[in-house]
């Protein structure tokens, strides 16, 4: 390696890192000021879909972009996300409406399926085997950073602010990476035919976004648009597998994710991450709302899980050779359900450390399944099939937040709408959310805003009680220091090693 190149590694690490930084700090900024935003732009039943929206254009456009990456070169695909999210940003700041902010979300969510897949592959460009350990602990360090600033950066700015900053923030972040990658980046590709399957994107687009409507409007539209969203749904879910079994290049490897064991994680990993949105989406509004809180508490409790979650990843990753990684898993997923328990026994006039126990007991539990869940995949596979199925995992947890933004936020608006007999409405609870402290004023309101968050609580409950029931479905695995290959008429699955 000339000295150039060795110079170039770590600035180029550093844009990773940056562009890396933008996502991840939306995860929890966002969270802790959309009370403030939703009393402002009202039509609070589409509460959930700010979030959905992201997580939706992620999960749908990661694959895509990945297949662009490997047939135009990184940097174009890079320089295109970072584009696309930062003009997405802009426009979030400048949203007039929910709806408004719900589509520039969706196109933040584009550009983020390109910066988060593509930057991961830039790293395994150019760092070895060896290498990647050490540096993969540095990009998760960006996760664990940014759960600490951003909510304690989203309190300030409302407090301080207008909340448009909590988006524009990202516009340097995402400028200094831009400059980097164009100086020090240099690829050399040469251009090649693939077949982008981008029927099956859409298809799959298609059938998640009209099952997400579905569950939204459930309980505040009528049955007809609700049974005509769900019926859609059904439909492009049929023409996507029709579609993925006849493709040259699919979208989705269908016999990939016939397995046992990819099958059984892969379940898991959805319904945790459908119970972790849970929590993100709706407990800053419950210590807000209900338990009178400011913006910035709220988020350091937010902020508890997404501390747990390193740190539990870090111990899973010691003592997979002492306990085996399905121990591990299972342990991780025993935690969710425990975790869960405070947010349901949540009631008005407690403390936030309530919040903040269970936030990082379901974050230990997270780092515990998550990393033990990966491991499994990419050891139960060989090296052609390991890049598909890390990205089935991905896949997963992204597809799992979706749908549980969606179906949670339709579980918290029938409970709203059904409270009292409705006597307390979305527009009611816009007006208290916009102005602090007055829901502990209006005791019918917070009442029925509690009541309604603790059925949405109960709903993560019961996702994360699943998720366990489902990790017990996961096959022995053996934990040998390295992966042996499967008896004969055995899963090829069956044995995974943890070594080296």
């Amino acid at each position: 390696m000339t000295p150039s190149a060795a110079t170039r590694r770590p600035l180029i690490l550093a844009a990773v890192m940056a562009s890396m930084a933008m996502i991840a700090i939306e995860a929890t900024i966002v969270s802790t000021a959309m009370p403030q935003i939703a009393g402002q732009l009202g039509d609070l039943h589409l509460y959930s879909w700010v979030f959905a929206s992201f997580l939706l254009a992620q999960t749908a456009t990661t694959v895509i972009f990945g297949k662009l990456a490997d047939t135009f070169g990184r940097k174009p695909v890079l320089l295109s996300g970072i584009a696309i999210f930062l003009v997405g940003s802009i426009l979030c700041g400048f949203a007039w409406s929910m709806p408004s902010l719900i589509v520039f979300r969706l196109m933040q969510g584009i550009g983020a399926g390109a910066i988060q897949p593509v930057g991961l592959t830039v790293i395994g460009d150019l760092y070895s085997v060896e290498e990647r350990g050490k540096i993969q602990g540095y990009l998760a360090s960006v996760w664990g950073v940014s759960s600490v600033v951003g909510p304690f950066a989203g309190g300030l700015i409302i407090e301080d602010f207008s909340w448009s900053w909590i988006f524009w923030i990202n516009i340097p972040i995402g400028l200094l990476a831009a400059v980097f990658f164009v100086r020090f980046l240099r690829e050399k590709i040469e251009p090649r035919e693939r077949s982008l399957d981008f029927a099956g994107a859409a298809l799959f687009t298609l059938a998640v976004a009209a099952l997400m409507i579905s569950l939204t409007e459930l309980g505040t539209s009528g049955s007809l648009v609700v049974l005509a969203a769900l019926g859609v749904s059904i439909i492009a879910a049929a023409g996507f597998f029709v579609r993925e079994r006849r493709a040259r290049d699919p979208m989705m490897d269908l016999k990939l994710w016939a397995r046992r064991t990819i099958l059984t994680v892969n379940g898991a990993t959805l319904l945790s991450g459908m119970s972790v949105i849970g929590l993100t989406t709706f407990l800053p509004m419950y210590v807000q709302g209900v338990l009178g809180q400011s913006a910035l508490i709220a988020g350091f409790t937010l902020t508890a899980m997404v501390l747990g979650w390193p740190i539990g990843a870090t111990i899973a990753a010691k003592n997979f050779g002492r306990f085996g990684l399905r121990r591990v898993m299972l342990f991780g997923a025993s935690l969710l359900p425990i975790g869960a328990v405070p947010f349901v026994l949540l009631s008005p006039g407690m403390s936030p450390l309530a919040a903040a126990l269970g936030s990082v007991v379901m974050g230990f539990g997270m780092g515990f399944l998550s990393t033990a869940a990966i491991v499994i995949i990419q050891g139960s596979v060989g090296w052609a099939e390991r890049g598909s199925a890390t990205a089935s995992n991905i896949f997963s947890r992204n597809l799992g937040s979706t749908l549980g933004a969606a179906a949670l936020g339709a579980v918290f608006n029938i409970g709203l709408a059904h409270r009292d007999g409705g006597a307390v409405g979305f527009d009611r609870i816009r007006e208290l959310l916009d102005k602090p402290g007055a829901l502990a004023a209006d005791t019918m309101a917070r009442d029925a805003l509690a009541g309604s968050l603790h059925v949405t609580f109960w709903g993560v409950f019961a996702i994360s009680v699943a998720t366990l029931l489902l990790t017990l479905l996961v096959p022995r695995l053996t934990a040998t220091g390295a992966a042996q290959p499967a008896a004969a008429g055995e899963e090829p699955e069956a044995a995974v090693g943890i070594g080296h």
